[in-house]
Formats: structure tokens, sequence, C-alpha cells
């Protein structure tokens, strides 16, 4: 066990180092073993590395197109996905509805 007490800063500062690097190292390790393991599991199952990497891509959305717009600034529009604009919600307190603000 080593005396952290009796270590110098620069000592601990050099030890922190190589633990970090230790760490870092012991990571790759694991994910190379895991990363084979799945392969070796694919494999077995008759599926490739292409296979695998289909599941992983993400759908992508296309940019929808805006259906709602300020009467009083039309270039402030929304398309009605995510977060309400301010003036949505100060239209809709003030007694309007989204069909009213509908391009």
């Amino acid at each position: 066990m080593i005396d952290l007490e009796a270590l110098s800063l620069k000592e601990l500062k050099k030890l922190q180092k190589s633990v970090e690097a230790a760490i870092a190292d012991f990571e790759d390790r694991e994910r190379r073993k895991a990363l084979a393991e799945v392969e070796a599991f694919a494999r077995e199952r008759g599926l490739t590395p292409a296979d695998l990497a289909a599941l992983t891509t993400r759908r992508t959305r296309r940019p929808a197109a805006p259906k709602y717009a300020n009467p009083a600034n039309p270039s402030q529009t929304w398309t009605g996905r995510g977060r309400r604009p301010r003036w949505v919600d100060a239209a809709l307190a003030s007694g309007k509805s989204l069909d009213d603000l509908t391009i």
C-alpha cells in the first residue's frame, strides 16, 4: 500500500497521471474485449459487422414546414414542434386559438 501522506505534491501529481493512464488503458481493453464478444456472438448467428452497424443508424427528421405565424409579425413562424414560442403563448393567453394562428 502506498503512503500518500509521505509523497510530495510532485510525486502525487505523477501518481495521479499514472493512475489516470492506467484507468484509460483498462477501459480501452474492456471495450475491445466486449466488442470482440459481441462480434463473435453476431458471427455465430450469421450477422456481419455491417448488420450490426445498420442497427445503430439514427433516423433523421426532415425539417418541418411552418404551420403557425404571428399575426403581428408574419416573419415569426412556428412548426408546431418543440416548445411554443412566447408569441404563441401570448396569443393563447389573449383568447386566440391555434387555429387563429394557422398559416
